[in-house]
C-alpha cells in the first residue's frame, strides 16, 4: 500500500504535527527514537526541522552518517511508540523483537524505515553546527517520501476513510496521545 510521494507534497506528511520515529544508521549500527518536535520548513526543496537531545543515541548516528529518516506511526502503534521512548538504543536494539519495530526493506532509503507506519521521509542532514549544539535543532532536506495509500492520496490525508487505527499520533505527555479528528474542507485551493 506504500506509494511514492511527489516531493512538492512531502511537507504535507508532517504539516499536521504528528509524532514521528526518527531513525539513522552508521557503520552497521542503527537506532530510532520517538520525537514530537518535528516540522516541515520549506516546499522546494522540502526541508524539515527536528529537535534531538544531545543525550540521544540516534543523534550520534545522524551526526556520523549525515542522514536520517522520519517514519510517521499510527494509532495502532501507540504502545510501541511509547515503549521505544522508554530506553536507549545504545543499550538495546530497537529493531528486533520483542519491540517489533522491524526496518522495512527499502533500498531507496539511506536510513531505516519503520514497518507499519503510514508515512516515511528519507533526508540528508543540512549541517548547522551552531544551531545543533546550541538548540539541539537539526535541519534536513527530504530526498524521498512515501505514504500509505489507504490514508494519503492525491496529496492529502484521508483519515476519515481509513479507520481509527491508521490515524497518526500526536504526543501530549506521559504516554498520552491524541489522533486527528474530523476533517473540514474550507476550500479547494492548492496549498
Amino acid at each position: 500500500m506504500r506509494q511514492a510521494i511527489d516531493l512538492r507534497h512531502a511537507y504535507r506528511l508532517l504539516n499536521h504535527g504528528p509524532t514521528v520515529l526518527v531513525s539513522a544508521c552508521h557503520e552497521g549500527r542503527a537506532n530510532l527514537m520517538p520525537a514530537a518536535w518535528v516540522m516541515p520548513l520549506d516546499f522546494h526543496p522540502p526541508r524539515v526541522a527536528v529537535v534531538i537531545d544531545k543525550a540521544a543515541y540516534t543523534r550520534q548516528l545522524i551526526e556520523a552518517s549525515g542522514r536520517l529518516a522520519l517514519s510517521v506511526p499510527c494509532a495502532a502503534q501507540a504502545a510501541l511508540v511509547h515503549r521505544l521512548g522508554g530506553y536507549s538504543g545504545a543499550t538495546r536494539d530497537k529493531f528486533t523483537p520483542p519491540e517489533g519495530a522491524c526496518a522495512l526493506d527499502e533500498p531507496q532509503a539511506a536510513s531505516p524505515l519503520v514497518a507499519g507506519c503510514v508515512a516515511w521521509l528519507d533526508a540528508r542532514l543540512l549541517r548547522e553546527p551552531h544551531v545543533e549544539q546550541s538548540y539541539d535543532l537539526f535541519l534536513a532536506e527530504v530526498t524521498a517520501a512515501w505514504a500509505d495509500a489507504r490514508v494519503f492520496h492525491q496529496g492529502r490525508w484521508t483519515f476519515d476513510q481509513a479507520g481509527d487505527a491508521l490515524r497518526t499520533l500526536h504526543h501530549v505527555a506521559g504516554g498520552h496521545f491524541l489522533t486527528p479528528g474530523r476533517a473540514l474542507d474550507a476550500g479547494s485551493g492548492e496549498g
